[in-house]
């Protein structure tokens, strides 16, 4: 019979000072001449949260030491796990010596050893150990293992010790390390090694990289890794810190290569920020000493870099902004000084409803374009704009289900430009414009549960220009789709506004399916009194009629996704199309895109534009995933780039193995193929992965 002992430990005076609130639980208790309390039978004593389980124990009062008999079980509050043939402990689990144990920390790395002997709580030392995260099926050899004379693991660092180690491929030893320190698996930041990565790459050869992480109290950390290789000496870094209203992290890096003769360097920065009254603080800073550096790194893809500083406000009825950044270009046919490389913007912009119904939005603007080239016209232009809106908007649906909406506004812009005699110095821009929307959704649900809406839309709008003509700065490139078919103006920037008379005519079919599969379709089009000649061909926008826009999705249940949008004119013929296949379930990711875009010289395009992409992940089985990407230039009938990767995991292995290519060349870039390969041992906290399933054991 079970029973609880906790009145026979009140019993013993020595024992329940000692032992506070433990109790035990035991099939048989007796109390010797000796003084010697002996518990037989299944056993269990809690303590603290510890727990142990054994087939007998004793405690002697005189020595108040606990003499266990197996087989032992311990479990600690932290989750380790210790088991053992035979022990000898004291009664708080402060000291202790167990034969023919193991050790289990996090329930991933297991470590076996002749004799562990515990310290005041805190140190654990193991005797001719071995250390492995790897099962080992019938007495066989695990995947990989330390083997060591001893090693400590201090429970209060989280740290092991390892003294005289070797380390073993199944049964094979290939290094010796005569002192080391590693990370438990449960202590999240450690300084020390991460994985290291072998990279090879056509123009940099053959490397490695050497990580070491380095934490900086309990909110920063910095990591710098080394890469060498025959063409290159280089010093990556990564530096990061949460604070308690926002985060920080920096990105750089400096070498020494062969393939210039002058020290080379980028660096990436962001930061975001919260503060009170709903201010929002970010910034980010990119620069880097060369065009080719980053593409010959591997580092980033762009070809243009942005820093830049900026501050939000968002409230229920209100929005202020105010941002500078600075541009970067790295492609060889722009110049720098006439990008505009600085950019500035100040808006706010607010929200009423006055009494007499409707929503007033309002707000001024003032912004900045400024080039340091002081040549006339377009490469040496610095243009500054102040202004200020207004615009009321209200609706009303009618008994048939029709919506109205009315809309009109006003705003002013004063301009001054410099550095082009093309335009006015300083220049006054009035727009009023105005449209009424008419909307009748139909709404029908079929017996199954599906809903079906189809919503045709017209608007008629109407604005018009009163005194200059700006400069255009940030509306170069417009694009017609479904979501400016009804805005009044469809010019992707304020410098540009659509004038004169124009209707819009559209209809939206949204299906709503039962069973998780919905779609959408949308088809429209814009009809003007006169062509507006700044749109681009391209665009779908230009001439008095625009492009036939078709644009759809559908979304099923089992994670197929289809996107697509054309532009087409009144002969079927193409200038813009896009679409998106992705489809992703527990085994698969595949996302497939495809874009097509005729040649347009006002858009700096003298060839069509076809392309297509592709990104698949797949899980092959338990251990092994295969990642692949390609992006194809279908007009060039050329690859731009592809890559590869292949990884398998279990228990205690992650191995990681990389190819990719960038066809793709420039004045300063060549085509790159990199391989990479990278490999960690599990149970560690320097090399911990996701954990892949476990080796089985076939008898």
């Amino acid at each position: 019979m079970r029973f609880l002992t906790y009145i026979l430990l009140m019993l013993l005076p020595g024992m329940a000072l000692s032992q506070g609130a433990a109790s035990l639980v035991a099939d048989s208790v007796t109390v010797n001449e000796d003084k010697q309390l002996i518990a037989t039978g299944d056993i269990q004593v809690f303590y603290q949260g510890n727990s142990l389980r054994a087939a007998e124990i004793i405690y002697d009062q005189p020595s108040d030491r606990l003499i266990i008999t197996g087989p032992i079980v311990i479990e600690a509050t932290d989750g380790t796990i210790m088991t053992a043939d035979s022990g000898n402990l004291d009664p708080q689990f402060q000291n202790a010596i167990l034969r023919g144990a193991r050790l289990v920390l996090d329930q991933k790395l297991q470590v076996a050893a002749n004799q562990i002997n515990r310290q005041d709580g805190r140190y654990t030392q193991l005797y001719r150990t071995t250390a492995s995260s790897c099962n080992a099926c019938n007495g066989q050899a695990p995947l990989w293992s330390i083997r060591a004379e001893r090693v400590v693991h201090d429970q209060l660092e989280r740290q092991l010790y390892f003294e005289n180690a070797t380390f073993h491929i199944w049964d094979v030893p290939l290094f010796w390390i005569p002192r080391m320190r590693l990370p438990d698996p449960s202590l999240k930041r450690a300084a020390g090694l991460l994985i290291p990565r072998q990279q090879i790459t056509s123009r940099l050869g053959t490397g490695v990289k050497l990580p070491y992480f380095i934490p900086l109290g309990d909110h920063a950390d910095v990591t710098l890794t080394p890469y060498l290789s025959a063409e290159t000496r280089t010093l990556e870094l990564i530096y990061r810190q949460a604070f308690a209203n926002g985060d920080v992290r920096v990105k750089g890096a400096l070498s020494n290569d062969t393939l210039i003769t002058e020290n080379r360097s980028y660096l990436f920065a962001n930061g975001n920020f919260r503060f009170a009254d709903s201010y929002q603080l970010r910034f980010d800073i990119e620069a880097t000493s060369d065009q080719a550096y980053l593409q010959s790194y591997g580092y980033s893809s762009k070809d243009r870099l942005d820093s830049a500083i900026d501050i939000l406000r968002v409230t229920d009825s209100t929005m202020m902004r105010a941002n500078l950044t600075y541009y970067q270009t790295l492609r060889d046919d722009e110049d720098n000084a006439s990008l505009p490389p600085i950019v500035g913007e100040l808006s706010y912009e607010g929200r009423i409803n006055p009494r007499a119904g409707g929503t007033l939005s309002y707000g001024a603007e003032l912004d900045t374009a400024y080039r340091y080239s002081n040549q006339n016209g377009d490469t040496g232009r610095d243009v500054t704009r102040g202004g200020a809106f207004g615009m009321w908007q209200h609706s009303w649906v009618f008994g048939d289900g029709i919506v109205a909406t009315a809309q009109g506004g006003l705003r002013a812009d004063l301009y001054d430009v410099r550095d082009d005699d093309a335009f006015e110095q300083n220049d006054l821009r009035v727009v009023p414009e105005a449209a009424i929307t008419l909307r009748w959704p139909w709404a029908l649900t079929t017996p199954t549960g599906t809903s079906h809406l189809i919503e045709p839309t017209i608007q008629f709008a109407a604005s018009e220009v009163l005194g200059g003509t700006p400069p255009i700065e940030d509306s170069t490139r417009n694009e017609f789709d479904q979501g400016n078919l009804f805005s009044l103006s469809r010019f992707s920037g304020d410098d540009a506004v659509e004038t004169g008379t124009r209707t819009g005519l559209g209809v939206t079919w949204t299906r709503v399916g039962s069973t998780g599969n919905d779609s959408r379709l949308t088809f429209g089009r814009v009809y003007r009194q006169d062509a507006d000649t700044r749109f681009t061909p391209s665009s779908g926008l230009d001439g008095a009629e625009s492009d036939w826009l078709i644009a759809g999705q559908m979304r099923f249940a089992d994670g197929f996704v289809l996107n697509g949008r054309a532009l087409l004119d009144d002969q079927f013929e193409i200038n813009r199309a896009a679409g998106l296949i992705r489809w992703k379930n527990r085994d698969v990711a595949l996302s497939a895109a495809y874009i097509w875009q005729s040649e347009d010289q006002d858009e700096n395009l003298p060839n069509a534009l076809s392309e297509w992409t592709f990104d698949g992940d797949f899980q092959l089985n338990k251990a092994w995933t295969l990642g692949m990407n390609a992006r194809y230039d279908i007009v060039a009938d050329s690859p731009v780039r592809t890559g590869l990767s292949l990884k398998w995991q279990n228990e205690c292995v992650t191995i990681d193995v990389s190819a990719s290519r960038r066809y793709t060349s420039s004045g300063t870039v060549d085509p790159i193929t990199s391989y990479g390969i990278s490999g960690s041992i599990n149970g560690f906290s320097a090399g911990r992965s996701g954990g892949g399933p476990a080796a089985s054991c076939n008898n």
